[in-house]
């Protein structure tokens, strides 16, 4: 107890200083970071019929209705491949995108009781949620492999790219999800605001059209958004479509790197009234 805690009587109890980036207490705490990603996946598909098998049906029927509409009827290009494995390899990614950020920027507000209890490093929340949406990211990919072997495309070495698209993927997810569900403790309007960000962020996302649509400096503009790399980057990795990705890479690379910084530290900066608001 310090000098002046002895003069007033008052023990005051505060976290150690952290960097907004990487909190000591979160590496410490890995275990806890651990359990809370089962919970979520546990908690996910409990009580569900068709339990994880959602990860892959909901993906699957979505390419089934694209196909017909944007594939067949609208004739939309698909940069040489089948429209379905072309529309498969993008829905994949961002279904995984589109849930997770949705289930991150919640994470708080649903975890309330708990952050009004015990401390532990608030950031193991978001990135919990994050975690678990890896989960159906990996079944669903298996499945996106075996179709599109079935569908005779040969893989090959430009799978090594991906683990740097789902890398960026997660970036995007953990800045943009940490700044959301920070503000939704504020402000409970953000869970209505969150779907309307998603569906708005669908349509600047080439995942049923090519981004080979734009031309010139347009296109680099356009990679500004990450996970136009992303989608992109699973069908130059997994069926080999022409996308420039020379282009979109370092573009995307950088704007998910600006915004998981922004989005970690507008977290850190209302870290400290969490478990009086929520």
């Amino acid at each position: 107890m310090t000098t002046a805690a002895r003069a007033t009587g008052v023990l005051r109890i505060a976290p150690r200083r952290r960097t907004p980036l990487l909190p000591r207490e979160l590496v410490d705490g890995r275990e806890l970071l651990y359990f809370l990603t089962l919970r979520d996946v546990k908690i996910r598909y409990k009580q569900t019929v068709l339990g994880i098998l959602w990860a892959v049906l909901q993906p699957l029927l979505t390419m089934f209705v694209f196909t017909v509409f944007f594939g067949r009827l609208a004739k939309v290009p698909s940069d040489g491949v089948p429209y379905a494995v072309f529309a498969l390899c993008g829905l994949v990614p961002w279904t995984f995108f589109a849930n997770t950020l949705q289930a991150t920027s919640l994470s708080l507000v649903n975890n309330g009781n708990l952050l009004s209890k015990i401390y532990f490093p608030r950031i193991a929340v978001p990135l919990a949620a994050v975690g678990a949406g890896l989960v159906d990211l990996a079944v669903s990919f298996v499945v996106l492999v075996g179709y599109a072997a079935f569908r005779g495309l040969v893989l090959g070495p430009r799978l090594l790219l991906l683990p740097v698209l789902v890398l960026i993927c997660v970036m995007t997810l953990v800045g943009a999800g940490s700044w959301l569900a920070a503000l939704n403790v504020a402000f409970r309007d953000i869970r209505y605001t969150t779907p309307f960000l998603v569906q708005l962020w669908f349509f600047l996302t080439p995942v049923v059209y090519p981004s080979s649509l734009l031309t010139g400096a347009w296109r680099t503009v356009y990679a500004l958004n990450p996970m136009v790399a992303v989608t992109e980057g699973f069908r130059w990795s997994l069926v080999g479509t022409s996308a420039d990705m020379a282009r979109l890479l370092p573009a995307s690379a950088l704007s998910a790197t600006l915004l998981l910084v922004g989005g970690l530290y507008a977290f850190h900066r209302r870290e400290p009234s969490f478990a009086d608001v929520v």
